[in-house]
């Protein structure tokens, strides 16, 4: 008879795949040299104080602040009064005042900065990030990495090239929960996996809440574009930018971008095949006449991970915004389903699985993985000089997931992508 699949169960049957978790990869000697010793303070800039730089990194990064001995020492962003509150918090957190610059550039050129964290809009990511490398930078930043296949490569590249320490943003990859799920999946309990979806759904787009006023002589406009439009200055295309094809390319690189990094992350697939993507907007005609779609829906083909069998499988990715109901994240195999459902914790089970035979019984919690948070994790990988949860590589792998979902909407045709040549076309 078989047996529920218990939490002893799991750890014998996952044993063999726990290695795959902890792996790392050391740096080069020159870029060693460059790591701080326990006893040198870490001096960091951060680009970008808005919510994301001063709601997020900031206060992420200050909880570790004594444990991991560094500073805060400079601030850049266009808008005036993102920069002042954020400099209340270094005044608070260390006793004295950043230095404060409009742009990033000025930041980067500072010949005491150990490393910055980038928290900029999306448009801007991508040419921070390789300004960044190519000072010898340490680098935290936001995702989605870049935008287009040419700035993807090119900041990718120099990163490599200076062999500087970078976490990306998608900080799922750090969270105990979903570490459980990799170890799982790694044991085969699931069976032939053949689709993963994610339906992650709203009442409304997060970028309506964001309209407001915003004075001109507030805002440097031209370092805020950064030249990708010519419009003149408008408050809601800087309040509201996520909801704006100048500066954002919507829900897929946004929320998409973390589910498909997890989904790498979790089954160890790294670039799809093909894509194919619709979107639109079809609930919030606003006034503000916002050019991102408030609905989506992607399928992605992935060939088979390495090492793992099978015949490949798709992945689906949707989001409604215009009614909250019918969230689901699903891992479906023919022996098993996980269920990651975002707001609960993952949970084990046979149902639905063609081949389930008996040993998955019942609804089984998945068994969490601690590790450290993603920021703290990019504070340690500063001070060991080893490879963070979420590397350049895997930044690089979601990115040309999202870009092959970008073009796919826009141009309605399939998208392939030729890894040895680095290139998304039609196909």
């Amino acid at each position: 008879m078989a047996h529920s699949f218990g939490r002893r169960q799991f750890l014998k049957t996952a044993a063999g795949a726990s290695a795959a978790i902890a792996t790392t990869r050391t740096l080069s000697a020159a870029s060693y040299a460059r790591v701080k010793g326990a006893n040198d303070r870490i001096s960091i800039g951060i680009i970008g104080c808005g919510g994301r730089g001063s709601g997020a990194h900031m206060p992420g990064i200050h909880k570790h602040q004594e444990a991991m001995n560094f500073e805060i020492t400079a601030l850049s962003d266009p808008y005036r009064p993102a920069r002042e509150k954020a400099n209340g918090l270094v005044k608070e957190w260390h006793g004295r005042d950043a230095r404060l610059f409009t742009s990033h550039r000025d930041v980067i050129a500072l010949k005491d900065l150990d490393a910055v964290m980038i928290a900029s809009p999306d448009h801007l990511h991508a040419r921070q990030l390789e300004a960044a490398a190519r000072a010898g930078k340490h680098i935290y930043v936001e995702k989605p990495i870049a935008r287009n296949m040419e700035e993807l490569v090119r900041s990718v590249d120099a990163v490599k090239e200076a062999n500087v320490i970078v976490q990306v943003g998608t900080q799922l990859r750090s969270e105990a929960s979903y570490t459980g799920c990799r170890k799982l999946y790694g044991t085969g309990i699931l069976g032939t996996v053949g689709r993963v979806e994610q339906c992650r759904n709203g009442a409304e787009p997060f970028w309506v809440k964001r309209l407001a006023d915003v004075k001109k002589e507030d805002l440097d406009w031209a370092e805020f574009t950064g030249g990708v439009t010519d419009k003149p200055f408008n408050a809601m295309l800087f309040s509201a930018w996520y909801g704006y094809r100048e500066f954002c390319d919507g829900l897929v690189p946004q929320w998409g971008s973390h589910f498909i990094d997890t989904v790498h992350y979790i089954t160890g697939a790294t670039f799809p095949t093909s894509c194919v993507c619709h979107g639109g907007t079809f609930t919030y005609l606003e006034e503000a006449k916002f050019t991102v779609d408030d609905h989506v829906q992607c399928l992605w083909i992935y060939p088979p991970a390495p090492g793992r069998g099978g015949n490949g499988f798709m992945v689906s990715y949707s989001t409604n915004f215009g009614n909250s109901s019918g969230n689901s994240w699903k891992i479906y195999g023919d022996k098993g389903l996980l269920d990651m459902t975002l707001g609960n914790s993952p949970v084990l089970s046979a149902d639905g699985g063609a081949k389930r035979d008996g040993s998955i019984r019942g609804k089984n919690p998945v068994e969490p993985i601690e590790r450290p948070d993603h920021f703290l994790d990019w504070l340690q990988c500063l001070r060991e000089g080893r490879t963070p949860h979420a590397p350049i590589d895997a930044g690089y792998q979601h990115a040309v997931a999202c870009i092959m979902a970008v073009q796919s909407r826009d141009t309605g045709r399939r998208m392939t992508y030729d890894h040895a040549k680095r290139q998304i076309a039609p196909g």
